[in-house]
C-alpha cells in the first residue's frame, strides 16, 4: 500500500475514533427524558413538582455536551452556565457558554466560574445540579482559595506545565489551591443532588483527576501537593509567593483539606463517565480490521516523555517491519494516553504529539510503507493550531535533503516549525471532544518488499 494511501487511512481511522468519542453523541446516549423524570446512564431521576435542572460545567467539550442536554431535556432545563476554551463554544438556547483561557487560567475563567457558583447558589435545595465536565476544566473552572491571587496561580500553572509533571501531579497541586476543584464544587452544591457527566481525558479514568475532580472525593493531600513542588525543584521559583504559604499551612493543618470520600454530601453525588480514550481506540481498531489490517490496541496508558514514547513506538514499528511481530503487515497498532514534554530555557513552538512524532521519525524503519499519526483528540496540541502531526519512514531523509535537521528541531522543542516546513502538520480544528491523545501506527509491508532500504538503524 503506497505511503499516501496509508496516510489517508490513518486520517480515516482518526476520524472514526473522534466520532466514537464525540461529546455530543456520548451525552445524548447517556440521557433520556421520561415525562417529568429523566434517566442518566439508565438511572431514573424523579423531579418533584417544584424541582428544576440547573446545568453547570467546564471543559473543551462542555459546550457540545450542553447542547445535547438541551436537545434531550428541553424545557426541563431551567438555566445554566458552562465554561469552554476559546473557540470551542456552540450556540445554545437555555445554557450560557463562556469562553476562557487554556491551559493557563485567566480573568475570563474567574468571572465565568463566579457565574457557575451563582447558578448553584440561586437554586433550590430540591433542584438537581447537572454538571458537565471534560478535559481542560482544570484551567477553565478557576477560583483560587482565599488569599491566593490569580496571577500566582497562572505562574504556578506555567511552571508545572513546563517541568514535565504528570497530569495527576499537576491536578494534585491545583486541587489544594482551588475553591471549586477536589470535590469542593459538590460541597458548595450540597444538599442538592449533583449528577456529573464526564468525558475522560486522563489515564485510568480517575474521577479525582479528570478536570481536577470538582464533584469527586479527593484522596490526595497538602503534603503530596508540596511533594510535587519539591520533586520538580520549584520552591526557589515560588519562594515568597502565597502559593507556598497556602500549601504549607494546609500541610500543617491550618487550612481545611479537600473533601474526602467519608463526607456525607457525596451520597447525593453521581459521577458518570460517558466517553473515554479506550472507546476511541476500540472504534479505530474496529474500522482498521474492516479495512483488512491486522490490528492491536497496545495501550490506553501511554505516558512519560514524548520523545521517549516516540522511540518506543518506533521500536515496535521496526519489530513489525522486520519480523511481523506482534502482528504481520498490513498492521495497525494503536496507542492512547498522554505524554509530557520537559521544556528547556528557550523552547520553540510545538506540542507533545508533534514532539512524539518528530522523535519517532528519527527512528522509524526507512520505508514508505510505515506511517505514524500522533494527535490530540481535542484538535489542539500545545499552544498551536495543529492537532498533531503525521510522519512516515522517509520523513527524516526527505527533511535532510531539504536542509532540515530533525534532531536539531527536536532538541529545541520546535516540532511545529519542523512540520510546518515539511507539510506534515495535522489540523482538524476543535473536534467537540477531549479524550487524551491517539497514536496510529500503520505498517503496510515487510522489509523484504523494500530492497532499497538500509537495515542498519544507526544510519537512519
Amino acid at each position: 500500500m503506497p505511503s499516501q494511501e496509508l496516510r489517508e487511512v490513518a486520517r480515516e481511522l482518526f476520524r472514526k475514533a473522534l466520532q466514537a468519542a464525540d461529546a455530543y453523541g456520548a451525552t445524548v446516549r447517556a440521557l433520556r427524558r421520561d415525562g417529568p423524570a429523566f434517566l442518566v446512564a439508565g438511572r431514573r431521576i424523579e423531579l418533584g413538582k417544584f424541582s428544576r435542572i440547573h446545568v453547570v460545567g467546564a471543559g473543551k467539550a462542555s459546550a457540545p455536551m450542553a447542547a445535547a442536554v438541551e436537545d434531550v431535556f428541553g424545557d426541563l432545563v431551567a438555566d445554566g452556565v458552562v465554561v469552554a476554551k476559546e473557540g470551542h463554544s456552540v450556540p445554545l438556547r437555555r445554557i450560557a457558554v463562556r469562553e476562557a483561557g487554556h491551559p493557563v487560567p485567566d480573568q475570563r475563567g474567574l468571572r465565568a466560574t463566579e457565574e457557575v457558583l451563582r447558578v448553584i447558589d440561586a437554586s433550590s435545595p430540591h433542584d438537581v445540579i447537572l454538571c458537565l465536565l471534560s478535559g481542560g476544566a482544570s484551567a477553565l473552572l478557576v477560583k483560587p482559595v482565599s488569599g491566593l491571587p490569580l496571577e500566582e496561580k497562572q505562574r504556578l500553572t506555567q511552571l508545572l506545565l513546563a517541568c514535565g509533571a504528570s497530569i495527576e501531579e499537576i491536578n494534585c497541586v491545583r486541587k489544594h489551591l482551588s475553591a471549586v476543584k477536589g470535590g469542593r464544587l459538590a460541597q458548595r452544591a450540597a444538599p442538592r443532588q449533583v449528577i456529573s457527566l464526564i468525558v475522560s481525558d486522563v489515564i485510568g479514568d480517575r474521577l479525582d483527576t479528570i478536570a481536577s475532580g470538582p464533584t469527586a472525593p479527593d484522596p490526595t493531600t497538602f503534603d503530596e501537593a508540596l511533594g510535587v513542588i519539591g520533586k520538580y525543584g520549584l520552591e526557589s521559583k515560588l519562594e515568597g509567593l502565597s502559593v507556598l504559604e497556602v500549601l504549607r499551612k494546609g500541610a500543617a493543618g491550618k487550612r481545611p483539606e479537600t473533601p474526602k470520600p467519608s463526607e456525607p454530601f457525596f451520597r447525593r453525588v453521581s459521577n458518570v463517565i460517558v466517553a473515554s480514550n479506550r472507546l476511541a481506540l476500540e472504534a479505530a481498531a474496529s474500522h482498521a480490521r474492516e479495512l483488512g489490517f491486522r490490528t492491536l490496541v497496545l495501550t490506553s496508558c501511554l505516558r512519560g516523555e514524548a520523545k521517549e514514547a516516540g522511540k518506543f513506538i518506533a521500536s515496535i514499528a521496526w519489530e513489525v517491519w522486520q519480523s511481523g511481530s506482534p502482528v504481520e503487515p498490513p498492521a495497525c497498532l494503536l496507542f492512547g494516553g498522554e505524554t509530557t514534554v520537559r521544556l528547556g530555557e528557550a523552547p520553540g513552538k510545538g506540542g507533545r504529539n508533534q514532539e512524539l512524532a518528530l522523535s519517532a521519525c528519527l527512528e522509524l524503519p526507512p520505508s514508505e510503507k510505515v506511517v505514524l499519526l500522533c494527535a490530540g483528540t481535542d484538535g489542539t496540541d500545545g499552544p498551536t493550531d495543529a492537532a498533531g502531526a503525521m510522519v512516515g519512514g522517509k520523513t527524516a531523509e526527505r527533511a535532510r535533503r531539504a536542509g532540515l535537521e530533525p534532531l536539531a528541531y527536536l532538541e529545541a522543542h520546535d516540532s511545529y516549525s519542523f512540520f510546518e516546513r515539511t507539510g506534515e502538520l495535522l489540523r482538524t480544528g476543535p473536534t467537540g471532544t477531549n479524550v487524551m491523545d491517539l497514536a496510529i501506527l500503520l505498517v503496510g509491508g515487510r522489509h523484504e518488499a523494500d530492497k532499497d532500504c538500509v537495515h542498519d538503524r544507526s544510519r537512519h
